[in-house]
């Protein structure tokens, strides 16, 4: 973990689009709450095929204008590289400076993957288009991508996206650090040396996090499940025990020497605070 001892850690938090006016006015009251945080930048999630494309454009700007960096995600799969060129022009002529860039999911009815195949095709296009003017972050799978035929297999799709042109990286959450661990020191041995961002997801709600776990191939560990199962709707348990469990790993994380952590808010404040309020984090 030494790899990451030369990053001064930043700190993210990820919105997705809001899909109706009020939770568009919610999303601003979040948003002033965790400024206050002082985070590096907010990013926001991008729909499969452009179903919000427009929702993630009108939300990074919303973000910029009350003064706080923001980091579109831009997802290639079933996209041409005209559109692709189009958004990097729009996202430069605003000023955006950071991206994350992932070959995200086919959109459904869809058979075409389009101009691009995988993220690292993204990245050296990307890079290819616009130079040096944008931070790449692409995505990180200390538990392994759930399409992966292997394990090396997937840390060499991970070593793609950083030899063509990607400055950071930000993982899929996990609650094991020690798959965290190991993948970082993987990655040393392939000479990757780009900030591993761990990617944090707050428990609020047992099911929703056990059903999104179950398609990205997120391990919940059997103690942590048995016991938010014996909560039953027991929410207040539940978010008590996640905040705690949690809080525990990403102070061990940055003890260990990660270089930041990066949020899912699930465009809620008040899990992210009270993971925050129980760090030792001076912004």
């Amino acid at each position: 973990m030494d790899i990451h001892k030369q990053y001064t850690p930043q700190y993210s938090f990820e919105f997705y689009p809001p899909k109706t006016p009020e939770g568009a006015e919610k999303l601003k009251g979040v948003v002033r709450q965790l400024g206050g945080l002082k985070p590096r930048y907010f990013s926001v999630t991008f729909g499969a095929g452009g179903s919000t494309q427009s929702g993630t454009m009108e939300t990074v700007f919303e973000i910029q204008k009350s003064g706080y960096e923001a980091c579109p995600h831009l997802s290639c799969i079933g996209s041409t590289r005209e559109n692709i060129e189009q958004l990097l022009n729009t996202y430069i002529d605003r000023d955006i400076k950071r991206i994350v860039a992932l070959r995200g999911d086919m959109p459904s009815g869809m058979h075409e993957a389009g101009a691009f195949r995988h993220a690292n095709e993204l990245v050296a296009y990307i890079r290819e288009q616009t130079g040096d003017h944008f931070h790449i972050e692409v995505a990180a799978y200390p538990e392994f991508h759930p399409q992966a035929t292997s394990a090396q297999d997937d840390l060499q799709n991970f070593k793609r996206k950083i030899d063509a042109g990607a400055n950071s990286a930000i993982t899929q959450y996990f609650f094991n650090p020690d798959a965290y661990y190991r993948f970082v020191d993987e990655c040393e041995k392939l000479d990757i040396d780009v900030p591993i961002v761990p990617g944090i997801m707050p428990i609020t709600n047992y099911k929703q996090l056990a059903r999104f776990s179950d398609m990205c191939g997120a391990e919940i560990p059997r103690w942590i499940r048995k016991r938010l199962e014996g909560y039953g709707d027991d929410l207040v348990s539940i978010r008590t025990f996640g905040t705690d469990v949690v809080s525990s790993m990403c102070q061990a994380l940055l003890d260990q020497g990660a270089p930041g952590l990066h949020l899912y808010t699930m465009n809620q404040a008040q899990a992210s605070l009270a993971i925050w309020e129980n760090l030792s984090i001076k912004t």
